[in-house]
């Protein structure tokens, strides 16, 4: 590893605000806290900000240098999830049932060092850095406030980072094309008509109409989708009824639909519509389909993952590079600022196994991230920010 001076010398504050986040994590949408926080160490620093929505920040620093530049936007979301944290370690949740068991406190504190440096190095380049403090990735509500805000605007490249337990720590994942999942949310409401179990024919009985739903619905992965995409159709709730010898006159599914090309995607939402109506129809009663768009498909663009891995190749070497990481079904609403400007999304590993707890699998009580690996990603974040704002001229 060769990482560049100017980073290892906030190693303890990047390990210091990490444990601090860590310690005081917040859902989505909740993260007042965590917000002041951001906002007292930016205020620090010299460096402007405002809120976007009630618990997102928004930071930017001005190149002093002569010239026009570019515009880079630089991400880490900020939430945490509802789930015990089980380490006993002295960062260890001060807040019963929230855990930073994603890496968020690590995002946060690695883009808050990356900006302590940049700031530093404001009379080396023109152009500015936006700083994203985003809120609510964890159920895709974050990053759209941020682009409908018109943050977008101008960027000429945005850049994140997200650690993986499953990455050895001095690895980074940079691999163009797709990477995570759409991930849209469905709620299908199925009404009939009640009548005596012992009479259905005075009836249209909605459960018996959910559960042909339920059916239905997998014909599209296994007869209506290339059998070499990736869609995933799942229902993981349904309600029907109110007593064991009445036929149901309401049923409400919930699921949700998962693919990696917009034009999979909209094939897949269009299909559950027609299965739930149709079917509903055909036995006589009437359904209705709402749908939550909580992420688009990310897609990493190819010309800024061959930039970042030109930057990325002196910190890392180019063996810990990796091309091809597998995609993942899990869905991020980082992709919704890929969908207006080009950037990528990077995967830095934090697994080291002299600590059990860095190999656990996300969305765990028991997991947590090698923090020296973070110096790392911040080395990327400062690098590729310089790159962009230093040597390219178009805005």
């Amino acid at each position: 590893m060769n990482i560049k001076s100017y980073v290892l010398a906030e190693k303890a504050y990047l390990t210091e605000l990490r444990r601090y986040f860590h310690a005081h994590p917040e859902v989505s949408l909740q993260e007042y806290e965590t917000c002041q926080k951001i906002e007292t160490e930016l205020d620090t620093m010299g460096i402007p900000h405002q809120r976007i929505g009630e618990t997102g920040v928004y930071g930017w620093i001005n190149g002093k240098k002569t010239g026009k530049g570019a515009t880079i936007a630089l991400r880490a979301d900020i939430d945490a999830l509802a789930t015990d944290d089980l380490k006993k370690v002295p960062y260890r949740s001060q807040n019963a049932g929230v855990c930073h068991a994603c890496g968020h406190d690590a995002h946060a504190a690695t883009l808050l060092t990356a900006a302590k440096i940049l700031k530093e190095q404001e009379n080396k380049f023109s152009g500015q850095v936006r700083l994203f403090f985003q809120q609510a990735e964890e159920i895709g509500q974050g990053a759209r406030k941020f682009v409908q805000a018109g943050l977008m605007d101008g960027v000429s490249r945005i850049f994140g980072a997200h650690v993986s337990s499953r990455l050895d720590s001095g690895k980074i994942a940079l691999t163009a094309g797709p990477q995570n999942a759409s991930c849209d949310y469905f709620k299908i409401q199925i009404y009939g008509k009640g009548s005596h179990v012992s009479t259905p024919q005075l009836g249209v009985d909605a459960l018996y109409i959910a559960s042909q739903i339920v059916v239905q619905l997998q014909s599209i992965v296994a007869r209506n989708t290339d059998p070499l995409e990736t869609v995933v159709v799942g229902v993981g709730k349904l309600q029907a009824g109110t007593q064991y010898n009445i036929i149901a006159e309401h049923a409400v599914l919930e699921g949700t639909t998962r693919s990696f090309l917009p034009k999979t995607r909209k094939f897949t939402n269009e299909r559950v519509v027609r299965i739930a109506k149709e079917t509903a129809a055909l036995y006589g009663g009437e359904a209705q389909v709402e749908f939550f768009d909580f992420a688009a498909p990310l897609v990493n663009d190819r010309q800024s993952v061959a930039e970042v891995t030109e930057v990325a190749t002196p910190i890392f070497h180019r063996e810990n590079i990796i091309s091809d990481f597998p995609k993942s079904l899990g869905a991020d609403d980082y992709a919704d600022y890929l969908a207006v400007t080009r950037g990528m999304y990077a995967f830095v590993g934090t697994r080291n196994l002299t600590d059990p707890h860095t190999a656990v699998a996300h969305h765990h009580g028991l997991f947590d991230v090698d923090e020296d690996a973070l110096l790392l990603s911040c080395n990327v974040y400062v690098d590729y920010a310089l790159w962009v704002l230093c040597e390219k001229n178009e805005a």
